[in-house]
């Protein structure tokens, strides 16, 4: 039996998390929320919302631990509850609400595939952001054999079982680098992916828009990852060539 629930991940969203929650509840009725060691109070925000929403679920980490990390704490929740795949996407409002019905059910179509968002962006997106993740893209586009259109883009249906799997097999996946490497490596196994278009809205700081990625650190971040993809879709090739 397909069913699936939104996962959302948060770390000090401010505002934004409360309007994000209340906009997905708008279309679908089953969310868990992952307060991934937030300080700000946007996590208690949510959790007075839980008496209204019989459907929403609210669960804290007690300290930052990284995106991965709170996905899969929300992932291994919805397994315990009966989930057999989880829609991603982020706590700042940029993901589109409106594809969310979309999404499903094009993984209701194809539950053995995950169903990938690939960005349209618009005039507000931050050209730095757009240019930067392109290598990124050719990486991994190169490491599944065009399987993976854009590898950074948060908005995703997985087979949840599949994910946890993967996540489960390594100490990495844990911070910004878990949406490219995840993809990557679900491929690896053998996991369809779909890629659909989804538009994606970007805030600036006067609309409580809040940015966590830190241009050295995660690059650096991503620079070892794609490394360790490298030297595995290498294994990989001479293992087919043998």
């Amino acid at each position: 039996m397909f069913r699936c629930i939104v996962l959302v991940p948060s770390y000090n969203s401010g505002t934004l998390l409360r309007r994000t929650v209340l906009a997905v509840l708008a279309v679908w009725a089953d969310v868990v929320v992952v307060i991934d060691g937030s300080t700000d109070g946007s996590g208690q925000a949510v959790e007075d919302m839980v008496a209204t929403y019989a459907g929403l679920h609210v669960l804290h980490l007690p300290r930052n631990g990284g995106k991965g990390a709170a996905v899969l704490h929300g992932a291994e929740w919805a397994i315990q509850h009966g989930y057999t795949h989880v829609l991603t996407m982020d706590a700042d409002g940029q993901h589109p609400v409106v594809a969310v019905q979309d999404f499903v059910a094009a993984a209701r179509c194809v539950p053995q595939a995950m169903v990938l968002g690939v960005p349209i962006f618009g005039p507000d997106a931050p050209a730095l952001r757009v240019w930067g993740r392109k290598l990124s893209n050719i990486l991994v586009q190169m490491e599944t054999q065009g399987a993976v259109r854009d590898c950074l883009f948060g908005f995703r249906v997985y087979p949840v079982q599949q994910m946890v799997a993967v996540l489960r097999e390594s100490r990495f996946m844990r911070g910004f680098d878990f949406d490219p490497e995840v993809a990557v490596r679900m491929v690896w196994r053998g996991v369809p992916a779909l890629n659909k278009p989804a538009s994606v809205q970007y805030f600036d700081a006067a609309q409580g828009g809040i940015s966590h990625f830190h241009y050295v650190r995660d690059n650096v971040r991503l620079f070892f990852m794609h490394l360790r993809l490298l030297c595995g879709w290498m294994r990989h090739a001479l293992c087919r060539m043998r």
